[in-house]
């Protein structure tokens, strides 16, 4: 087994999930996403399988659900816009949100358009706790923890490998992270949480686990030829698995010819991005791919994982033990990522083709790791207190 580079290793083994102490009923928790990309999403349904699996009661609300029109269609269609057409622009936007600005006042007050649907959903599910895993629904919920409207405990899931303004409020009982080099970024970019009592905590990654198994040999050479990675001028080369999202953004096509050029296969996943699609098979060397579901098998099969974002296709290669490298990222959180995979992560930051060609082979060689991991259910479980007799209210504040 080839040791994983510092920072990606939680401080502590993955452990089997223990419930609080006994009670007349099962835990409760209510889980908030955002429907903008996968990321979010993916987090949210793993983490309700993983609860249910323990015991619990797990229920699933999308706060974009809860959001007037108008600002579902600015944070869905808004985001991938902007980061397609106005890179400058989403980038603005991203600084202003850690300054705290006007940019901030605004996501505020796109956040609090939400409050009547949320108050909805915790009288409906009645929670112990309550997990965001989307930016927005962590002020939300920390808007209503001060206004005295929230009664049980929240905790944060970050999603993304670095932690910004939006993800973080001072009313959370914790931040969860994928691996310690998110939470020793959080540590050291905002001590004022640590010393409040608000610990950023590895939880390790919520992918499911076939993204860890490894198929039989007989299988990973079927795929290698359904592919058609064994013929042509694919013959012999190491493969490289280009992720762009479910949205397809970024610069993928000067990206992929990047990777032909250091001597590689790019296997690109254009995710619903159809037009991108069209445009990747034209790149001499490449392999597009429209919607896939069995991206594990493609994580198996690839050498090297290129990324541009730093969600949840690099949590996937985590769990798998895929190396990855970052490459023309996308603006903002895009960028941010890619500092903290690059700086305590071990995930190389090329800015160049040569560079990138440096990179994948350093990967190659590197091989694959094998990692064990916390247990996320149980850094939510850990939040739900003992409770005798009759439970308190559970959506609204106590009367």
């Amino acid at each position: 087994m080839t040791a994983a580079p510092p920072g990606l290793l939680p401080a502590v083994p993955a452990a089997p999930v223990v419930l609080p102490a006994p009670s007349a009923r099962a835990p409760r928790v209510l889980v908030l996403t955002g429907s903008v990309g996968a990321g979010h999403d993916g987090a949210a349904a793993e983490l309700a399988a993983r609860l249910r699996a323990a015991g619990a009661v797990a229920e699933v609300r999308d706060l974009l659900d809860g959001l007037p029109r108008a600002a579902q269609l600015f944070l869905r269609d808004g985001y991938a816009v902007a980061v397609a057409r106005l890179p400058h622009l989403f980038e603005a936007v991203f600084r202003g949100v850690q300054h705290r600005g006007v940019v901030w006042r605004v996501e505020q007050e796109i956040c609090a358009l939400g409050a009547g649907a949320v108050q909805g959903w915790l009288e409906e599910v009645r929670p112990d706790v309550v997990v965001s895993t989307y930016p927005l629904s962590s002020q939300l919920l920390g808007q209503e923890a001060e206004a005295g409207r929230l009664a049980v405990p929240f905790v944060t899931y970050c999603t993304d490998p670095a932690v910004h303004a939006s993800w973080l409020h001072p009313r959370a009982a914790a931040h969860l992270t994928v691996t310690e080099a998110t939470a020793e970024q959080g540590r050291a970019a905002y001590p004022q949480l640590e010393r409040a009592g608000v610990p950023f905590e590895v939880a390790g990654p919520l992918v499911p686990a076939r993204f860890a198994e490894r198929p039989a040999l007989p299988e990973l050479v079927a795929l290698r030829g359904e592919l058609g990675l064994d013929r042509g001028q694919h013959a012999g080369r190491p493969v490289a698995l280009l992720a762009t999202g479910s949205l397809g953004m970024g610069a993928v096509v000067p990206s992929a010819r990047d990777v032909v050029a250091a001597g590689w296969t790019p296997l690109v996943l254009c995710g619903r991005n159809e037009a991108l699609r069209r445009r990747a098979a034209a790149v001499p060397g490449a392999v597009a791919l429209g919607w896939r579901s069995d991206v594990h098998r493609l994580m198996q099969l690839a050498d090297v994982l290129v990324h541009n974002a730093g969600g949840l296709a690099v949590t996937e290669a985590l769990v798998a033990g895929l190396p990855a490298v970052t490459y023309r990222s996308i603006p903002g959180h895009g960028r941010a990522n890619a500092a903290v995979l690059a700086g305590r992560g071990g995930v190389p930051w090329p800015t160049t083709p040569g560079a990138l060609g440096d990179a994948l082979h350093a990967q190659l060689a590197r091989g694959r790791l094998q990692r064990t991991w916390p247990c996320a259910a149980q850094a939510v479980l850990r939040r739900v207190a003992p409770r005798a007799g009759a439970r308190a209210g559970g959506g609204s504040a106590p009367r």
